[in-house]
């Protein structure tokens, strides 16, 4: 009796050992690592910078006590070096809209 005790132990120990275990095929390759992709914005500087300068005459229309440190945030991210240009430009557009509106309702 101890040899077919031994003998079911040992098949018992092996079919435990085995439980889980695929019989080979396609699902035995290692998984391929999958490729991540970042876009990756661009931004054309031109168009940024007018973008700034139109919101800040569009700004400066709705509230004339704006200064520097109101800039609008569709100047984030350029540079400061040329802030108080950028304001001026957008202050001389809101000068130029309104100018439009007046000889429009003088004429």
């Amino acid at each position: 009796m101890n040899t077919r005790t031994a003998a079911c132990a040992a098949l018992i120990a092996l079919a435990a050992l085995t439980t889980g275990c695929s019989a080979g095929g396609a699902d035995d390759k290692p998984e391929q690592p999958v490729a991540t992709v970042t876009a990756t914005k661009t931004v054309d500087p031109v168009a940024a910078r007018e973008a700034c300068v139109d919101a800040w005459a569009e700004a400066i229309l709705a509230n004339d006590d704006l200064g520097l440190e109101d800039e609008p945030v569709e100047c984030d991210g350029l540079p400061e070096d040329d802030r108080l240009d950028r304001y001026m430009e957008g202050l001389q557009r809101r000068n130029e809209i309104s100018r439009g509106a007046f000889d429009q309702g003088v004429g």
